[in-house]
């Protein structure tokens, strides 16, 4: 298996993704990873390489320059909290890094979705908010507050794989978002899954120390499950 940085340039901010696929290279179906708010870890890059041992390219995107330890939480919840507090400027963040991703000669630029994980979700979402040219997106445990721009026709098909019981995003948003890709055009899912909390994909959940936020192992299988049929239709 092929791991490597891939660096690009976003308005004078060097961005060092991780590209990840099989050991022959070719153009492959690719999927974008946005990760959690802690940025490229070890967790993201482990998806990578569940999607590239099932014959795909896997690009884990770096929106912060920047890497960030369990014990660095702070910094990464303000990492965040800046790229969050303008949303205009995460899009072009977003398309940048689809841009970047597409340059690569693993990747088939006319196979390209995008998956994230809890700030990566609202990413994903962004994505397919700004009518980019990609065939899907998925969020796990995503944020679903819009970004406040003018809505786009969405061509991506969306799924979001929720936990009810996710403090951050209350039944309320849940119903906002159907009615947000409903008026946009979308083809969308999403699965929500009972007594599950934000961020149960991933197995140290816990370690953040928040309430509401635990892995769960049953909704971590199912949704991946999903997800493996999404990307088969979205591919194959």
């Amino acid at each position: 298996m092929i791991q490597r940085d891939i660096s690009s340039n976003f308005e004078g901010e060097t961005l060092i993704g991780v590209l990840v696929c099989a050991d022959r290279p070719a153009p492959r179906p690719t999927v974008i990873i946005f990760p959690t708010v802690m940025g490229v870890t070890d967790l993201e890059l482990g998806f990578a390489r569940r999607l590239a041992e099932n014959g795909r390219t896997a690009f884990v995107a770096d929106l912060y320059g920047a890497r960030f330890a369990r014990e660095d939480r702070e910094a990464a919840f303000a990492a965040m909290g800046r790229l969050r507090s303008d949303r205009a400027s995460l899009r072009k963040r977003l398309l940048a890094v689809l841009a970047s991703a597409r340059g690569e000669r693993e990747v088939d630029s006319a196979r390209v979705a995008a998956i994230g994980y809890c700030f990566g979700g609202q990413c994903a979402l962004d994505l397919a908010r700004s009518g980019a040219d990609v065939l899907g997106v998925a969020a796990f445990h995503g944020l679903f507050d819009p970004p406040g721009l003018d809505p786009q026709p969405i061509g991506a098909k969306v799924v979001a794989y929720h936990g009810w019981d996710d403090p951050m995003v209350p039944p309320d948003a849940v119903v906002a978002l159907a009615k947000e890709l409903t008026d946009a055009g979308a083809d969308w899912q999403i699965h929500a899954y009972g007594h599950v909390a934000h961020g149960f994909t991933n197995p140290r959940a816990s370690d953040l120390g928040i309430a509401g936020v635990d892995y769960n192992a049953t909704a971590a299988r199912r949704s991946w499950a999903a997800l493996e049929d999404y990307l088969a239709e979205l591919f194959d």
